[in-house]
C-alpha cells in the first residue's frame, strides 16, 4: 500500500495501481512534521479541561522535577516586519511599548504555574521563540530572564537558547543573555539570494550574518546555528547551491535544512500572496535537498533526524551517538525532560500526560493572565494508546528505529501498519524485522511517511481538507 493525495480533497488514500513514478512523485503527500503525537488536528479538545492540564502538569512535575528539571519555551511574538514565507503566530508592529506589558504577563503566567508546584522548580532547558526575540531590547530580555529565576533554581549543565534575526541581533543581547546562562543561538538565514530575499521580504546581507555569527563565538556560545530553506517562492537550485558555499564560510555548529512549508490557508500568514507556479516543483525541491545535504556531509556536517546536521564538536550530534536525541514542540533537543511548558501567546507546553496551548491573542492572553487564569485554550490527554504511538514515533524521528519486542509497545492496529510500509520496504526505504523496523540512508527523507503509517489517529480518519505542508 502506497499513500497519495487526492487531488479534489486533499487526504489520504490507499492507491490500488503502484506509480511508475520516482519515489518524490510517490511520497509527496501532505503530512505531519511530529513535533507531537497526536498531532494539533487530532487533539481531543472536548476532553480536555484547564483542570486536567493542571492535573497532568503537577504530577509530571512531581515525578520529574528532582531528577531532570523541567523544560520552558517562551513565545516572543513580535516583529518589525513579515517574512512572508513564515507561518508561526506573530504580531506586526515597530511600537516597542509593547515589550514591557507583554514580558510583565509572561511573567504572572509564570507564577500561576509555580502557585502549583509543590517544590522549587530546576530548569534544565529554556528556549526563547517567535516572532523575533530580539525585537525586545537586552535590557528587557534580562529582566523577563531574572523574572523566571526569582524563585526558580538552574539546573546544572543547562540548554539554554534563542532565534535571533541577524538584522537586529546586537552585541548586548548576546553579551546579556550569555551572562543568563544562554549558549546557543540560532539565526534565521533562509537564503542568500536578492531575488528571493526580496519574495519573502527578508532582506539581510552575508555581512550581517556573518557579524553576529563572530560576536557569539568571541562572547563564548559554545553552538551557533543557521536555518536554511528550501523549496521557498522564485528559488532555484544555483540559489540553493550558493547559500550553503556562504555557510560554508561561517561553519555554524548546526544548521536546520528544512523544507519550505507551504500553508496559505493558516490565519496571518504571507503565503497567499504566493501562486503554485511561483514555487518549485516536488522533483526540484528534492534535488535541492540532495544537493544541499551533500554539500553540507562534504563540509563534514552529520544528517542528525529530519532537517538537522550538526558537526562532530556539537552537542545534537553527540545526543545522535549517545542515544538522548529528543524531539517536541521546539523541535529536536539534546536534552529531554518530562514536562515542558509554553510561556507566552500560542505557546504549547507538554506534560506527557497532556499537551496544552495557549490562546493565540496577545489582548486575550493578557487579559486572562491579569484575571489568574492559565491561558490554555485546548489540548489533549493522552491515553494509553497515544503514549505507545508516541513513542514509537519519537523512536522513528530520533533513532531512526522502533521496536515491538515488549509486549507494551505493541497496538490493535500494528499489523496494518506494517503492511502500509511494505511498498516502502520494497523501495529500500525501511526494513522490517519480526519485531522492530529500521529507516534506512535512503529512507531518511521520508521519514515523515514512514511514521504516519503508525499514526492511528490519521489512518482512522483521513481529512477532508489538507491540513499540513507536503512532506516533500
Amino acid at each position: 500500500m502506497s499513500f497519495y493525495r487526492n487531488q479534489t480533497k486533499g487526504n489520504f488514500a490507499p492507491k490500488n495501481k503502484v506509480m511508475q513514478n520516482s519515489l518524490v512523485s510517490k511520497y509527496n503527500v501532505p503530512g505531519p512534521r511530529y513535533t507531537s503525537y497526536p498531532t494539533v488536528p487530532y487533539w481531543k479538545n472536548d476532553d480536555f479541561s484547564l483542570s486536567e492540564w493542571k492535573k497532568g502538569v503537577i504530577k509530571s512535575f512531581s515525578e520529574s522535577n528532582r531528577e531532570e528539571g523541567i523544560s520552558l519555551y517562551i513565545h516572543l511574538p513580535f516583529c518589525e516586519s513579515l517574512c512572508t514565507f513564515c507561518g508561526c503566530n506573530k504580531r506586526i508592529t515597530k511600537n516597542h511599548n509593547v515589550e514591557t506589558p507583554y514580558l510583565e504577563s509572561v511573567l504572572k503566567e509564570w507564577r500561576l504555574y509555580l502557585e502549583l508546584f509543590p517544590t522549587r522548580p530546576i530548569i534544565k532547558e529554556l528556549h526563547l521563540g517567535g516572532g523575533t526575540p530580539t525585537f525586545f531590547s537586552a535590557e528587557n530580555l534580562k529582566l523577563l530572564i531574572k523574572g523566571i529565576f526569582k524563585d526558580a533554581t538552574m539546573a546544572e549543565n543547562p540548554s539554554f537558547s534563542f532565534e535571533g534575526h541577524p538584522n537586529n541581533t546586537k552585541g548586548d543581547h548576546l553579551q546579556t543573555l550569555y551572562d543568563c546562562g544562554f549558549t546557543r543561538v540560532s539565526y534565521g538565514v533562509q537564503d542568500y539570494n536578492p531575488t528571493v530575499q526580496v519574495a519573502i521580504h527578508r532582506l539581510q546581507p552575508f555581512v550581517n550574518v556573518k557579524n553576529v555569527t563572530d560576536t557569539a563565538r568571541e562572547i563564548g556560545y559554545t553552538s551557533v546555528g543557521h536555518d536554511i530553506i528550501f523549496g521557498l517562492p522564485f528559488q532555484k537550485k544555483e540559489h540553493v547551491i550558493y547559500s550553503i558555499e556562504k555557510t560554508k564560510e561561517l561553519m555554524p555548529d548546526r544548521i536546520a535544512f528544512y523544507s519550505y512549508a507551504h500553508v496559505p490557508w493558516i490565519k496571518g500568514n504571507g503565503q497567499r500572496g504566493f501562486k503554485k507556479e511561483d514555487l518549485p516543483s516536488a522533483s526540484e525541491k528534492r534535488e535541492m535537498y540532495e544537493t544541499g545535504k551533500k554539500m553540507l556531509e562534504e563540509a563534514g556536517y552529520i544528517e542528525i533526524g529530519m532537517d538537522h546536521f550538526a558537526l562532530k564538536t556539537d552537542s545534537l550530534y553527540q545526543a545522535v551517538e549517545s542515544k538522548k536525541l529528543h524531539r517536541n514542540f521546539m523541535g529536536y533537543t539534546d536534552s529531554k525532560t518530562q514536562l515542558m511548558l509554553g510561556l507566552g501567546v500560542s505557546a504549547i507546553g507538554d506534560s506527557w500526560y497532556s499537551f496544552g496551548q495557549n490562546v493565540k491573542n496577545v489582548e486575550e492572553y493578557q487579559e486572562l493572565v491579569e484575571q489568574n487564569i492559565i491561558p490554555v485554550y485546548r489540548g489533549h490527554i493522552l491515553n494509553a494508546e497515544d503514549l505507545i504511538i508516541r513513542e514509537h514515533i519519537l523512536n522513528m524521528m530520533c533513532k531512526l528505529e522502533t521496536s515491538w519486542e515488549e509486549k507494551a509497545m505493541q497496538f490493535e492496529e500494528l499489523p496494518e501498519a506494517l503492511s502500509k510500509l511494505k511498498e516502502m520496504e520494497d523501495d529500500g526505504l525501511v526494513k522490517i524485522g519480526s519485531n522492530q523496523l529500521q529507516i534506512t540512508e535512503k529512507g531518511r527523507p521520508y521519514v515523515r511517511n514512514i511514521c504516519m503509517a503508525f499514526d492511528v489517529l490519521l489512518q482512522r480518519s483521513q481529512p477532508e481538507t489538507q491540513l499540513f505542508s507536503m512532506t516533500v
